[in-house]
């Protein structure tokens, strides 16, 4: 029998189960990686809910004063991490927007100290408001002035510099093939020297969709990231391989479709943005959004900042971390006895608790579908309502029993939505 829908409410008294370091007071930064490996920690081992947005061109192409635009309205929509190019895009030698070039004569082994004050700048900017740089040292681009020979001597001046610096997350970008390791673990052997290991570092090929779990087994890769373009039915089986990879890293889903995006040869709504973002949270991963404005820095950049899918990813996070204990979420599609899908642009995803306190489903479109109930293992009654995606509006299904399977419908009018079920007082 089909649940019915009893009540209506908003979901703000759900945001109350937050861990201290999600707050906005608290700072998330050094990050680490948690002991099991699956999500990241703050200095104290608090849980820090990954979700980044891209400013690839942050330290070159915006002044100070727009820098701090940036961060401060990309905080005030949730986001604690945000992905940089140090150099920004292209090969790594124009200037900023002072007029400073990154290095004397376009040599790496000399930088120039104006251009680096100014990432110095942005950088603080992001500490005052509670925000994590991701910062990519090397991309495939800067190739020609970035080479084998001098990379460890690069990479280890950058750290040095930064060593005591603590909201900075290592993170470089060479094309998905094998010649680019040399220079990647030179690269890396370099920042370890320089910070002896002060921070987290990562990679992302492009351009094509991959994985940097290609080279999983390297000792300095602390976590796998990922960019699927287009290709939003990419994102679960790639995050899948990576999850289930040995030895467990963390998996991040670092680059997908941008939000308004003009390359892709469809339209990248607000509702394509949220499966992207549900699609690697559900399968096990953490995610980082995009809006084409603010990688292209069009003159509507700062329009941008305030665009529905920002703000609807605020939203995501909020859901998530009202669920007690969310970083114990395990991706299980067991918990679909019919209706899952997990092939296509268009899924439905499960996931629990790993001891059965709550399970979430996230339904890509209109959906029909059943739950086995027994997969919430915490008490004998359960219960359940919606939350609509896009608004963050909640709707009561009322309490149902965890011993049988119980059939559902998602209400009518919604483009996408998730199930929630969870002991109840949680």
């Amino acid at each position: 029998m089909k649940t019915a829908i009893k009540t209506i409410f908003l979901l703000a008294p759900l945001f109350s189960i937050f861990v201290a370091s999600a707050t906005a007071g608290q700072p998330v930064y050094p990050v680490k990686v948690s002991e099991n490996k699956r999500y990241f920690v703050d200095q104290n081992g608090n849980p820090v809910f990954w979700l980044g947005t891209t400013q690839w061109q942050i330290f070159r192409e915006y002044t100070l004063e727009e820098a701090r635009t940036i961060l401060e309205r990309t905080k005030s929509k949730g986001f604690v991490f945000v992905q940089a190019m140090l150099m920004g895009v292209g090969d790594g030698t124009a200037p900023n927007v002072y007029g400073q070039k990154p290095w004397i004569n376009n040599d790496p082994l000399t930088p120039n100290e104006a251009y680096f004050k100014n990432v110095d700048s942005v950088i603080r900017i992001a500490r005052e408001n509670n925000v994590v740089f991701s910062v990519t040292l090397y991309h495939q681009r800067y190739r020609k002035y970035i080479t084998l020979k001098n990379a460890r001597t690069w990479a280890k001046w950058l750290a040095r510099r930064y060593r005591n610096v603590p909201n900075i997350v290592w993170s470089m970008t060479p094309e998905a093939k094998r010649q680019f390791v040399p220079i990647l673990r030179e690269l890396a052997a370099g920042l370890r020297e320089g910070d002896g290991g002060q921070h987290l570092i990562t990679f992302k090929p492009d351009p094509a969709p991959y994985s940097s779990s290609f080279i999983h087994d390297e000792n300095w890769l602390d976590f796998n990231s990922m960019q699927t373009w287009n290709g939003v039915k990419l994102i679960y089986p790639m995050v899948t391989k990576d999850y289930n990879l040995k030895p467990v890293k963390p998996v991040l889903m670092a680059e997908g479709a941008y939000e308004a995006g003009s390359e892709y040869g469809f339209a990248v709504t607000p509702l394509w943005i949220r499966r992207q973002a549900y699609y690697s949270y559900l399968a096990g991963a953490h995610h980082t959004y995009g809006h084409n404005d603010s990688w292209r820095v069009l003159p509507t950049w700062k329009k941008a900042l305030d665009a529905p899918g920002a703000f609807q990813m605020g939203v995501l996070k909020k859901i998530f971390m009202a669920r007690e204990e969310w970083w114990y979420l395990v991706p299980d599609q067991s918990i679909l006895a019919s209706g899952g899908r997990t092939d296509g642009d268009v899924l439905n995803l499960a996931a629990r608790h790993k001891d059965g306190k709550w399970i979430m489903v996230y339904l890509g479109s209109k959906a029909s579908f059943s739950i086995n109930m027994n997969k919430i293992t915490s008490g004998n009654k359960v219960s359940a309502f919606w939350i609509n995606a896009r608004t963050g509006d909640s709707v009561s299904i009322g309490s149902l029993s965890n011993k049988a399977v119980e059939s559902f419908s998602t209400p009518n009018g919604w483009e996408d939505a998730l199930l929630i079920l969870e002991t109840p007082g949680r």
